[in-house]
């Protein structure tokens, strides 16, 4: 069992930076893949990015390509979103999700409660 709190979102202008942090429970965090997703109302989950249990495999949405990074630690038991060259457009509430590094949001057994990105013109 994995219990996930977000934290880290927020209000910033566009073109700002935000991290963003997940902390994990639970003794098997280093072995999970973990992924970061996003929804905006109306929408459906989007994926954002993901890495594996060794941080050796990492993927990004298209959009979010060149402006994100992920990364992970394991001795914390977190995983990390940096977030630069923010967009009125990556504008969502964030989750983190643990047990997979698939873009579907299905496959993830694990979610934390999600925290508010706002980026303002």
């Amino acid at each position: 069992q994995v219990q996930l709190v977000e934290s880290g979102g927020g209000l910033v202008q566009a073109g700002g930076s935000l991290r963003l942090s997940c902390a994990a429970s639970g003794r098997t965090f280093s072995s999970y893949g973990m992924a970061w997703f996003r929804q905006s109302p109306g929408k459906e989950r989007e994926f954002v990015a993901a890495i594996s249990w060794s941080g050796g495999t990492i993927r990004y949405a298209d959009s979010v390509k060149g402006r994100f990074t992920i990364s992970r630690d394991n001795a914390k038991n977190t995983v990390y979103l940096q977030m630069n060259s923010l967009k009125p457009e990556d504008t969502a509430v964030y989750y983190c999700a643990a047990g997979s590094t698939t873009v579907a949001p299905s496959i993830y057994p694990y979610w934390g409660q999600g925290t508010q990105v706002t980026v303002s013109s």
